[in-house]
């Protein structure tokens, strides 16, 4: 890529919305990751009496549920983030390519 093109693709109006709204996005998943996995660590390292109380009869404790609940988020903040990026975020930079062809 020559300069000029680069030059145009950070002006460009298109390429500027595409990175605010990624960066936020990015930002706000980051940061709801991060609370739930140190939320989980911390209870893990100040309150272990809350995760080794069983669920019933049995011998299950709420640790196991609660552990598996932090897979199942991560899985499901990556799932938002692709889908948000195969719709949202592709239809933005192909715009922008668009215009840095022009």
């Amino acid at each position: 890529m020559d300069d000029s093109m680069l030059q145009r693709i950070a002006n460009s109006p298109s390429y500027k919305t595409l990175r605010t709204k990624r960066l936020k996005f990015g930002w706000m998943l980051t940061i709801a990751m991060l609370v739930v996995y140190y939320g989980f660590i911390t209870l893990i390292a100040f309150r272990k009496d809350v995760l080794a109380t069983p669920m019933g009869e049995g011998v299950m404790t709420w640790g196991i549920p609660v552990g598996f609940g932090v897979i199942v988020f991560t899985i499901v903040v990556t799932a938002i983030y692709v889908l948000r990026a195969n719709s949202e975020y592709d239809d933005l930079t192909e715009k922008v390519r668009r215009e840095a062809l022009k």
